[in-house]
């Protein structure tokens, strides 16, 4: 397995998520729950909870590595993201067996690819400037740490905002995946998809530097 680790910044610091960080992130989300548009957020403690223990879950079997992200300004929980999907490559395939997939990502073996996602702030840490700064320390992991070949974004096609934040990383428009999952409104939605690859990382990197500064 990967090891939780921890990714620090001027203004927020990730750190591995645990069934500590319950309630923080359960107060988190109820700051102002119109913000939330497309994106499911948990509400109250019990869905904060079956949240985070699926995420603990998904870690275990390594295909997620999940954070809380904390405001480093006042040291309180704003919200939470995570690796998932992720992959490594190997050739010729020595995959187990249905699976279509390359062994379980370890230390030893980081991944190849992997998506940023299930990213969500209170109110109050959006358009701050937070989320650009943690996906520059998770993006820097993937790509100086691990040197993986790309890292992906999905989004609720409808999300506007989403894929404005998305966009201004500096990821490519990839296209819709039509009719690919269920959405929060109950009906199933069309997924817009971006990437950044690896050729791509040090025009994106000097990018969202000049933003910090």
């Amino acid at each position: 397995m990967l090891s939780p680790l921890v990714l620090e910044g001027q203004s927020v610091r990730l750190e591995p998520l645990t069934a500590d960080h319950i309630e923080a992130l359960a107060a988190a989300a109820v700051e102002d729950r119109s913000r939330y548009g497309f994106t499911w957020v948990p509400e109250g403690l019990d869905e904060t909870s079956r949240y985070v223990l699926e995420a603990l879950i998904q870690q275990e079997a390594g295909r997620s590595l999940p954070w809380v992200a904390r405001r480093l300004a006042d040291d309180r929980v704003v919200g939470t993201t995570r690796f998932w999907d992720m992959d490594v490559f190997s050739w010729p395939p020595p995959w187990p067996p249905g699976t279509g997939r390359g062994p379980e990502p370890s230390d030893d073996r980081p991944p190849s690819v992997l998506e940023i996602g299930s990213t969500w702030y209170a109110a109050s840490a959006q358009r701050t400037g937070i989320n650009r700064e943690a996906k520059l320390l998770q993006l820097t992991q993937a790509f100086q740490a691990w040197h993986v070949l790309r890292v992906s974004f999905t989004t609720d096609a409808r999300n506007s905002t989403s894929r404005r934040a998305i966009e201004g990383l500096g990821a490519s428009f990839e296209g819709i995946r039509r009719l690919h999952s269920p959405a929060r409104d109950g009906t199933i939605r069309d997924t817009a998809c971006y990437s950044i690859t690896a050729p791509e990382w040090p025009a994106v990197r000097s990018r969202l530097l000049r933003c910090q500064q």
